[in-house]
């Protein structure tokens, strides 16, 4: 909507399109409020945003260009009697962008190939210019190559011949050799069932390619940039519990028939370095080779105690969880995956964080798959334009590429009667929401920023097993040295529509001790092949990207002097799923509308009654749900 049609009169004005300013636009839309929803960006989302590769690649130049300060004008003019002008300035939350590109910049494989082509083809053929003598002897030449030839078939057919007789030879061994195993099998089974428990399975070990077989042609980045809009990259790096807040808020406001949604197939943890699968149902539980069958009990008889609380649990409140698994007599095996992959926390964390993240994770498990996770297709960014696109169907005016230059005070009642917008437009308002980036002068307190570092990789294949174009990985990483931070990995293949085919999209997110290359590249290095690798037998990094941001989950909502009807909404925080952000967006939303429901049901297209219409024919309703792609 261009700035000229404006009305001059909002109950919202929200500035910042990320996930909480959405969901509280879509919430206040539905009811009924006046919304104006504005972003300076020229993009949904801010923080919580996707990009395709060419738009990322821009959006790092912007980065790295946006130092200058906004400039500050005068607007004391469009004050009124008993007014006071409240400056906004926004600051960037991003620090230490660092790019790294270990992919040829040109299709060199290509060209290589071609010049070899070229030089056989020259060989073969020779000058084109010859005397008279020397196109007799090549006549000569060629009839004797033409009896060589006729003698080599010969001798090849002979050769033929014996190889069919040692073929059948080994066949009648194999099929002898075949009949042993059958009965070495039987009498193993046997074996097994008369005797005692069977020890734990070993693992076999991955299948070494043969250097027979071709190797995987190497992506260019230029390739990468031809296809750059196959990419949707994220700026943060999380994932949707199948009965968190997010997905319940998406299935009660009708918001989730806008997005289609993807199972996370499995569970990975990164420990003794080897990348393996954890157990997380009970199926893949007694199906797993990492554990004895002792293992497999107490682990299921563990789980099945965690459901429910009980007095003997809080007996360990204010400890860690890491010793309240040590006195059940869980072996490290199952401490790891209890630890790092189920509960996700620390070995300080305290036993009832831990054993809720346990039973959050047991509590989502079953939903959707055999795991506890979703992923949205195209990307994290579409979810808070969906709830951008509800905001608009009930009425709310969408406006990019502008802007918040200050807000007025009325110093009677200290609140906020009117806003100034980038084209110093007055418009009044009832309530302003803004994102923490135009407030952190306002802070009562000045605290030191927390922040998160992130690394986004483009590689050339999967970290486990598989190279299937259909997996959605979420792996666990204890810190791999002593200070290091505790990562949490997601592995996206191209069926979630973020990739191109043939690479995978890695995010890597955890809180930072230093800068994110600091924090993240000796992990990199270690489990992937980079050229400061040693092992070059693992995923090649085509093309990385190292950024620090700052965590939404230390941004204080009522730590800031600002009027009582203005609302600070924090940007993404470190955790795996969205319970922050919404839990946010509802504690805003009633304090705008106590008495409204929080984004109640909105009616689907063909239920909507317009003039003279009749109402549809009832029928059984149907329960809400996601659309899932298989």
């Amino acid at each position: 909507m261009a700035a000229e049609d404006l009305p001059s009169e909002f109950d919202v004005v929200i500035l910042g399109t990320g996930l909480v300013e959405s969901v509280v636009a879509a919430a206040c839309s539905r009811v009924g409020q006046r919304v104006l929803h504005l972003d300076r960006r020229s993009y949904y989302a801010a923080n919580w945003a996707s990009f395709t590769f060419n738009g990322l690649l821009s959006w790092i130049q912007q980065q790295q260009d946006d130092t200058q300060p906004e400039e500050t004008q005068d607007w004391c003019d469009l004050l009124e009697e008993g007014e006071e002008l409240i400056q906004l300035s926004s600051q960037s939350s991003i620090r230490n962008l660092q790019v790294f590109t270990y992919t040829s910049k040109e299709d060199e494989v290509e060209e290589a190939s071609a010049d070899s082509v070229n030089t056989t083809e020259e060989e073969q053929h020779g000058p084109a210019s010859q005397d008279d003598d020397s196109n007799q002897e090549n006549l000569e030449n060629h009839e004797n190559q033409e009896e060589n030839k006729e003698n080599q078939v010969n001798h090849e057919n002979q050769e033929e011949n014996k190889e069919n007789q040692v073929n059948q030879e080994n066949q009648e061994e194999n099929q002898e050799n075949h009949e042993n195993q059958e009965v070495n099998h039987e009498s193993q089974e046997a074996t097994i069932t008369e005797g005692a428990e069977p020890e734990a399975e070993q693992p076999q070990s991955p299948a070494i390619p043969s250097q027979s077989e071709p190797s995987r042609k190497k992506i260019s980045f230029a390739q990468l940039e031809k296809e750059g809009r196959r990419f949707n990259i994220d700026l943060v790096s999380k994932l949707m519990y199948s009965r968190g807040s997010l997905v319940e808020l998406l299935i009660k406001s009708n918001v989730s028939r806008y997005a289609e949604f993807k199972k996370v197939s499995r569970i990975l943890t990164y420990r003794n370095g080897e990348v393996e699968q954890v157990p997380c149902t009970r199926a893949d539980v007694f199906a797993s080779r990492q554990l004895s069958v002792v293992e497999k009990r107490k682990l299921m008889r563990f789980l099945t105690s965690c459901i429910e609380e009980k007095d003997d649990q809080s007996a360990y409140n204010g400890r860690p969880y890491l010793e309240f698994l040590r006195d059940q007599k869980l072996g490290e095996n199952l401490q790891h995956f209890l630890l790092y992959s189920i509960a996700m926390v620390t070995e300080d964390t305290p036993t009832e964080v831990g054993l809720a993240s346990t039973r959050n994770f047991l509590r989502c498990l079953g939903r959707y798959g055999n795991t506890p996770f979703l992923f949205p297709l195209y990307g994290l960014g579409e979810i808070p334009q969906c709830f951008c696109r509800m905001c608009a169907v009930f009425g709310g005016i969408y406006c990019l590429r502008h802007s918040l230059r200050c807000l007025l005070l009325d110093t009677a009642t200290n609140r906020c009667k009117a806003v100034i917008d980038s084209r110093g437009q007055r418009i009044s308002c009832s309530h302003v929401l803004l994102e923490e980036n135009y407030v952190h002068e306002r802070k009562n307190v000045a605290t030191p920023p927390r922040f998160l570092s992130r690394a986004v990789l483009i590689t050339d294949s999967s970290l486990h097993g598989s190279d299937s174009e259909q997996e959605v990985s979420m792996v666990t990483i204890p810190p791999i040295t002593e200070g290091a931070p505790a990562v949490k990995m997601v592995e996206l293949s191209s069926s979630t529509m973020t990739c191109m085919s043939g690479t995978y999209l890695v995010h890597l997110n955890c809180s930072s001790v230093s800068s994110a290359y600091q924090d993240l590249s000796p992990l990199i290095t270690t489990m992937f092949s980079t050229p400061e690798s040693h092992d070059q037998g693992r995923p090649s990094v085509l093309w990385c990207l190292y950024f620090n941001m700052e965590d939404g989950s230390a941004m204080e909502v009522e730590g800031h002097d600002l009027p009582s009807n203005v609302y600070v909404c924090s940007g993404p925080d470190g955790e795996l799923g969205h319970e922050h952000a919404i839990t946010q967006a509802e504690l805003i939303f009633h304090k705008i509308l106590p008495e409204e429901d929080f984004c109640p049901p909105a009616p689907n297209p063909e239920d909507i009654l317009y003039d003279g219409g009749s109402a549809p024919s009832s029928g059984p309703e149907e329960e809400p749900s996601l659309q899932l792609e298989v």
